[in-house]
């Protein structure tokens, strides 16, 4: 028989049960669909990730202390990291555009009868390129304002609007710990950076936020809480965190290379995607395991039809079909299964990114080899779950065969 022939009869075959075959082709259609959803999902993810960190600026390093070092420097004489770091940093390490050293400290904010409990950024002109932030309205902070200690303050675009609602703030006087402090500027908005609001920002000079915000002074200098570095390109980003690690290292005379912090934005991104990579391999793994459901519901739906056209299959070895006709058919008639239910559930799967992203705001992002690796799968797997059940029909006896018809 022509292979048309047997793809004629597989046809009819399966469209003569439509529940039987659509209940068969169930496990594949969910497979088929978890493969394109759950890949999706992963490979937004990973591009979501990555353009999070690209918010954080290019060729972006942060250096800063590990917790345990900075209880210690509270407690003991150990030295906390230092505004002089940051300088000596700058003047030493080649192939740096920007340097910004930053002081953390949690104040209340107040303009009127409105009340923020927020935290402030005390740094210098440089906060703006190292972190790429652009300004929206009026100017950054500048030298002259961290030489004077001036009380002068740049904010986000959530803070202005917590505040000012559709006011200007420019000029406007706010209040932080009780001092006055004149709205210089106001940055563009941002939006989220894993969770972290990025558009909630209040920045003041650095050598205001030491004196009047937070009083306390360590023996050694003002301290910072951490110190971002912009890197002049990324080839210079390796090499950079190589050199302030080892600066650092003498500076603060400790042994212990765990006590200093220092991440670049690729160094951050690589564990990001590892870990997206990770979920991603777990989510894929979850999918083939459905579709490995689905090859035993094909088989063993497979193996009932054999019982039930027991007498079929007498009747055509009896008209001239040989043992490689029936196997022909009854593993098309499985393909066709398999084949069938990936298309179907590609068309589910989608249905199922599109809806995650319009009406959950899901990071998805559509991945065709997944599609086609879920296509090959599915064929195979009803290729070989078509197999043993086919192998049973054409070893029929076509005598024992028709006693049953």
């Amino acid at each position: 028989m022509k292979l048309a022939d047997h793809f004629q009869m597989a046809t009819f075959a399966l469209l003569s049960h439509k529940l039987r075959s659509s209940l068969t082709m169930l496990g594949i259609v969910i497979g088929n669909a978890s493969v394109i959803g759950m890949v999706a999902v992963g490979e937004g993810a990973r591009k979501a990730t990555a353009e999070q960190f690209e918010a954080l600026g290019p060729n972006v390093l942060f250096l800063s202390l590990s917790a345990s070092r900075r209880r210690r420097a509270v407690s003991s004489d150990a030295k906390p990291l230092l505004l002089e770091d940051a300088e000596v940093i700058d003047k030493l390490i080649p192939n740096l555009t920007n340097i910004a050293p930053e002081i953390h400290v949690k104040q209340l904010i107040t303009y009127q009868d409105k009340i923020l409990d927020n935290s402030i950024v005390g740094t210098t002109s440089d906060y703006l390129p190292v972190r790429n932030y652009e300004l929206e309205k009026g100017r950054f902070i500048n030298k002259i304002d961290v030489q004077r200690n001036r009380r002068v303050v740049v904010l986000g675009t959530e803070i202005v609007e917590r505040l000012f609602k559709s006011k200007n703030p420019i000029g406007k006087q706010i209040r932080i710990k009780n001092t006055t402090f004149e709205v210089v500027g106001t940055l563009a908005q941002k939006g989220a950076l894993f969770d972290s609001n990025q558009d909630n920002k209040v920045i003041v000079p650095i050598t205001t936020a030491q004196h009047q915000l937070r009083g306390s002074n360590s023996p050694y200098g003002i301290s910072l809480s951490t110190i971002s570095l912009l890197a002049k390109d990324k080839e210079s980003v390796d090499n950079i965190e190589f050199q302030v690690k080892n600066l650092m290292l003498l500076r603060h005379g400790s042994n212990r290379e765990q006590d200093i912090k220092i991440f670049s934005q690729n160094s951050l991104l690589n564990m990001a995607e590892k870990t997206n990579a990770e979920l991603k391999q777990m989510l894929g793994a979850i999918a083939i395991i459905s579709l490995l459901v689905g090859g035993i519901g094909v088989m063993n739906i497979m193996l009932v039809s054999v019982k039930e056209r027991t007498g079929e299959i007498g009747l055509r070895k009896a008209l001239g079909a040989t043992q490689k006709d029936i196997l022909r058919q009854f593993i098309l008639e499985a393909i066709l299964l398999g084949c069938c239910g990936s298309l179907i559930g590609i068309g589910v799967g989608f249905g199922g990114v599109i809806i995650a992203d319009v009406f959950f705001s899901l990071a998805t992002s559509i991945s065709i080899p997944s599609i086609f690796i879920s296509v090959t799968v599915s064929s195979g797997i009803g290729l070989f779950s078509g197999v043993l059940p086919a192998q049973q029909a054409a070893k029929l006896d076509p005598i024992i065969a028709l006693k049953n018809y």
